[in-house]
């Protein structure tokens, strides 16, 4: 007896060149999913698309750089534009930034939000309106447990991952009941809310001997993608991935905003910095 491929349309995974974003690729294309890859680099988008034609899916690399303003709307209409209906938009593309928020250079925060923020932002509502269309749909916004506190030392960062966690929690809210605009539960959206996980995210965000590094779990890429897509596919608004972020997200609220941000700050201070 063999076990047939379900087709459930197009996903689009955004920074699907490796880590999360790969992982979450893997995750639909062995669910039935036909996956279009976005990234900046095409070589590395090859390999992956290999590896899930194995899966049986079939695929489309798109080499975007979506930092740039006009990256979104590229990444669109070689989809959509050109006959790729998508049902699930995974907006996984995004960085961080280590250090003290005056001592980093104004367009590295610029470009940090304009790729967590603004793309994300874009690719969620044009994709989000192509779905809506259709009638039917999903997103799935890869935020942090960094969504639930305030990062000194990461400040920029963040702020960047409570926007995501919060338009995402109210697109949902205004998806699942529906009105003049969408038929009630066409759509949904999902926040993925992972704590460290091993990727060259801390490499890339420069926090190699940061405290935080020494005492969080670091969740591997599969395990994380393997919750997000859970969560995803059971139409849940936030996913907080694995019992430790939980725990870590829900005590944030709880702690005193003086102590949770001496703690934080200490935890994200790079050594030798006061």
């Amino acid at each position: 007896m063999t076990n047939e491929r379900i087709p459930r349309g197009w996903a689009i995974v955004t920074g699907a060149s490796g880590g999360i974003g790969e992982a979450l690729a893997r995750e639909f294309a062995a669910d039935g999913y036909d996956v279009v890859l976005a990234a900046r680099s095409a070589d590395k988008l090859a390999s992956v698309a290999e590896a899930l034609q194995a899966l049986g899916a079939r695929t489309r690399v798109v080499a975007v750089d979506l930092q740039k303003p006009e990256g979104p709307r590229e990444l669109f209409e070689q989809t959509e534009g050109q006959g790729i209906e998508a049902t699930a938009i995974v907006n996984n593309a995004g960085f961080g930034l280590t250090g003290g928020f005056l001592d980093q250079t104004l367009e590295d925060n610029l470009g940090l939000i304009d790729l967590n923020v603004r793309a994300l932002t874009e690719l969620a509502h044009r994709f989000g309106r192509a779905m809506r269309a259709r009638g039917k749909g999903g997103v799935l916004n890869v935020a942090s447990v960094a969504a639930f506190m305030p990062g000194p030392n990461m400040a920029a960062y963040y702020a960047s991952k409570a926007f995501v966690l919060s338009l995402t929690e109210a697109l949902n809210a205004e998806w699942k009941t529906g009105g003049a605009e969408s038929k009630a539960g066409a759509l949904h959206a999902s926040a993925l809310c992972p704590g460290p996980v091993a990727t060259n995210f801390q490499e890339r965000a420069d926090m190699g001997g940061l405290a935080l590094m020494k005492l969080a779990p670091m969740m591997s890429a599969a395990r994380t993608a393997r919750i997000g897509y859970t969560a995803f596919r059971n139409r849940q608004p936030v996913c907080l991935a694995g019992w430790t972020n939980a725990m870590m997200a829900r005590s944030a609220g709880l702690a005193p905003r003086g102590l949770l941000l001496s703690a934080l700050g200490g935890l994200q201070r790079k050594p030798g910095r006061h």
